[in-house]
């Protein structure tokens, strides 16, 4: 038995039980829930990121003060920065882990939603097919036609939830900019990933075109949970949360 069976079949059977509460929209639920659950059984790996960011911006000024020592010996900054992150137990990669585990649950997702063998596809969402694609609502009734008006809803979430997420990855980078974390003299070329990375929260618009209905559904629910666990997780290191703030806040938990 394959993993792409038993996932549908647990699919199938959740969706039979909360059948009663959400009719024919039962299956979209239950991919909504298991979402959910994934994300719930990460969380504590996104616990541990978040603390590593704030480990990381606790150390700003040490950093800061090599990219000054090593400013024309870029190969020296590299390993003086590596060998910081190695001595206080923190990385510029910190929060990568929770997002690179939830690669193979989307392409499962994926792939029952775009195999007939999967007996999903007659499945629905307020009418409109799990497996089916937006051109195709768009064809059957235009963008506001029954089926168009579903993912124009999904397509407004992703588009509210991408530009929270913009204003606050850039508000990060600068803050990070200003206290002298940035990673790029750790990991080659990563500073230039960073400052491209906050326009990524806009690819979500695009895979919910162009995915199937029930993938799209998977990418908004992780994406809004992504931004509520990073604002409940940073809720006390907002902007005003310099460096030195997060030290002295450290030293006062200590004490």
């Amino acid at each position: 038995m394959s993993v792409f069976s038993v996932l549908g079949g647990a699919l199938s059977q959740a969706a039979d039980l909360i059948e009663p509460l959400f009719g024919a929209s039962a299956t979209a639920a239950a991919i909504i829930l298991f979402t959910l659950c994934v994300r719930a059984a990460l969380h504590p790996l996104a616990r541990a990121a978040a603390r590593g960011e704030k480990a990381r911006a606790a150390h700003a000024p040490r950093v800061a003060e090599l990219r000054r020592k090593y400013a024309k010996d870029p190969e020296r900054l590299r390993e003086a920065t590596a060998a910081l992150y190695a001595e206080t137990g923190t990385s510029p990669l910190a929060g990568c882990l929770p997002a690179l585990l939830q690669l193979p649950v989307f392409f499962l997702m994926y792939h029952l939603f775009t195999n007939d063998g999967s007996g999903l596809l007659g499945h629905t969402l307020l009418g409109a097919p799990l497996g089916g694609h937006w051109s195709q609502a768009l064809a059957d009734g235009g963008p506001f036609g029954p089926h168009g008006l579903v993912y124009l809803a999904l397509l407004v979430l992703a588009a509210a939830v991408a530009f929270w997420n913009y204003r606050r990855a850039r508000t990060t980078m600068a803050r990070s900019a200003e206290g002298g974390t940035a990673a790029d003299g750790a990991v080659p070329g990563l500073g230039g990933m960073l400052k491209v990375m906050p326009l990524l929260s806009f690819g979500t618009l695009i895979s919910v075109a162009v995915l199937p209905l029930a993938a799209a559904l998977y990418l908004v629910t992780t994406t809004a949970w992504t931004a509520c666990e990073r604002a409940l997780l940073h809720r006390g290191g907002g902007a005003d949360r310099t460096p030195e703030k997060e030290i002295a806040a450290q030293a006062r938990t200590a004490g």
